[in-house]
């Protein structure tokens, strides 16, 4: 049985974002993209060398997938996290998207949380959902969400995507690390408990 772990970039008021360029998702007339690419630098500080060996695959919404596959694909296996991304198996959650690029990639068949409850049973490990604020929504709603890794950027921006919306039922958290970096990122990781 595989755990299911998601990881995500937040301001201190909720709001998500990779920590990609200022062009980054303007839905809905938001301007502050690239407001998390500075505090990147100073990941390392927190993270592990060895960053990416438990993950054993790695899922996506279309649109974190595009971004993705854009970019990591052409990094060098050099960098832990290209590594651990190019060689794992990748699962997008999509019914638009016909043809992947990226190596490994595959669209999940049928219903996404059907086929989300399916991947966890099938193997070993941790999956892992980068960004895909709407896929995990929908998963932390059925429960289906075991560890929450996230970076909490000090900033607030007031206005943006928000990670956490309404849940049909409380969900009960438990800290399992909390690390900060020298520009005041704090990392949090909780299991959860429904």
């Amino acid at each position: 049985m595989r755990k299911l772990a998601i990881v995500e970039f937040l301001s201190v008021d909720g709001v998500m974002q990779g920590l990609g360029s200022p062009d980054e998702d303007r839905d809905g007339g938001f301007e502050h993209g690239g407001w998390g690419g500075p505090f990147g630098a100073a990941l390392g500080e927190i993270l592990s060398p060895d960053v990416g060996t438990q993950t054993s695959a790695y899922l996506f919404g279309r649109r974190t997938y595009d971004k993705m596959a854009a970019f990591w694909p052409t990094q060098p296996d050099t960098d832990p996290m290209a590594a651990s991304l190019n060689s794992r198996p990748k699962y997008v959650a999509s019914r638009t998207l016909r043809d992947l690029t990226w190596s490994g990639a595959t669209i999940l068949d049928g219903d996404a949380l059907d086929a989300v409850a399916r991947l966890k049973t099938d193997g070993s490990g941790t999956v892992v959902a980068l960004g895909s604020g709407d896929l995990v929504r929908q998963l932390m709603a059925v429960g289906l969400v075991d560890e929450l890794r996230l970076f909490v950027h000090p900033l607030l921006l007031g206005t943006g995507r928000r990670l956490f919306g309404d849940l049909p039922l409380p969900c009960s958290l438990r800290l399992e690390d909390i690390a900060s970096t020298s520009l005041g990122t704090v990392a949090l990781t909780y299991t959860t408990h429904h």
